[in-house]
């Protein structure tokens, strides 16, 4: 369904269920059709709903600023008729529920699934420096292709034939692998269908301004209040940042941390261990450290 929204059309999905609210927020390149096996783990539990990002997958709009995308948690849950929700986001959805939260959002507590900031801030060009060359992009994800309704097919028969060793959707089934990449397929008004985010969609939110009080660096978890939990994945991007990881939780004492062995995309590889996870901290029986 398209959800309007204070801030625009979104394309969300309502799962519907009883318990707390649950809104799921995914990383770049990914969609909320992303969430189906997690979703599955977590029916009977809460109420959930998730939403594709501005820029990403049915979502007509695309961002004019660096911070919108997060922001736009808020008027997506109150449009849903949420109130204080848990907020699960994935890789740099996870930022982006931290981001909220610490922006001091309306939101129950938040669960970052492999997607964290443990770095100072950094220059403008420094960030640059860590993003991956356009070229090496279009390679990995044709973001931004104009593709006809044939090449769209035939490139997600593509992604599911290299998925078991491709090094994001290894283990991930290819029905599912299929779901998400047809997803990121937007049709426009000649015919053709656009493969997104495009490379001017990630070029706006990736140069945040390093004066800003809500910034993608280490400190910005000193702003964090709620409720948080982490799950690192063993094999995914911070697998090498444990202890800096670490660090992080130990700073409040309603922060958790689960490893769990996984590449980066943990929601698709372990859903039950992660929707266990999110179960423990959503209905408060985590254990204490």
């Amino acid at each position: 369904m398209l959800l309007e929204t204070a801030q625009g059309r979104f394309a969300a999905e309502d799962f519907g269920g009883s318990g707390p609210d649950l809104l799921l927020v995914h990383g770049t390149g990914h969609n909320l059709a992303a969430w189906a096996p997690l979703v599955a783990c977590l029916r009977g539990r809460f109420r959930i709903a998730a939403f594709d990002l501005r820029g990403h997958g049915q979502t007509p709009q695309d961002s004019t600023d660096p911070e919108q995308y997060w922001r736009d948690i808020g008027a997506v849950a109150a449009a849903l008729g949420m109130r204080r929700p848990w907020l699960v986001g994935h890789s740099t959805g996870g930022y982006a529920v931290t981001a909220f939260a610490a922006a001091g959002g309306d939101c129950a507590g938040i669960v970052a699934l492999d997607g964290f900031v443990l770095d100072a801030r950094q220059t403008p060009d420094e960030r640059q420096a860590w993003h991956l060359p356009r070229e090496q992009l279009w390679d990995l994800f044709r973001y931004g292709w104009r593709a006809t309704p044939a090449e769209v097919e035939a490139y997600v028969a593509q992604v599911c034939e290299q998925a078991p060793g491709d090094w994001l959707n290894a283990g991930v089934p290819a029905e599912q692998v299929a779901a998400f990449t047809r997803r990121a397929f937007l049709a426009q008004g000649d015919g053709r269908w656009l493969r997104r985010p495009t490379m001017e969609e990630i070029a706006r939110v990736s140069q945040p301004d390093p004066g800003a009080p809500i910034y993608p660096s280490v400190d910005l978890y000193q702003r964090l209040a709620v409720p948080a939990g982490f799950v690192l994945a063993s094999q995914g991007l911070y697998a090498s940042r444990r202890a800096a990881l670490e660090a992080v939780v130990a700073q409040r004492a309603n922060r958790h941390l689960r490893v769990l062995e996984a590449n980066h995309n943990v929601h698709l590889l372990q859903p039950r261990a992660v929707a266990g996870f999110v179960i423990e901290l959503g209905l408060g029986r985590v254990e204490p450290p």
